[in-house]
């Protein structure tokens, strides 16, 4: 088994975790939608986890806590819309950003 290190931003919301990909359909993307699982490394520590993928219909409440905690690092990725867009600009770019709600083991 080869193992995969990516930078990411964990979001926590309402004492759930969750991973945005804000480039999209990379390949930490595609890897995780296959495994369903996989470690999370801060420091030294380690922690496994479970990932399910949200609908797009789930998303935007996420999308938009994310925007609003880490849009000076990757806003340039969301088409212009920030944490204090519309719903609908929220929904429209939805299809473009995958989110995994992580449950960690």
């Amino acid at each position: 088994m080869v193992n995969y290190v990516n930078p990411v931003n964990l979001l926590t919301v309402n004492d759930q975790h969750y991973l945005v990909a804000p480039r999209g359909e990379t390949q930490w993307v595609k890897n995780l939608r296959f495994q369903k699982t996989g470690e999370l490394r801060v420091g030294r520590k380690t922690q496994p986890f479970d990932a399910m993928e949200l609908g797009d219909r789930e998303k935007t409440e996420i999308l938009r806590a994310y925007l609003k905690r880490w849009k000076v690092e990757v806003g340039v990725f969301f088409d212009g819309v920030s944490a204090n867009s519309p719903e609908s600009d929220l929904q429209r770019i939805a299809p473009n950003h995958p989110v995994f709600r992580l449950t960690f083991k």
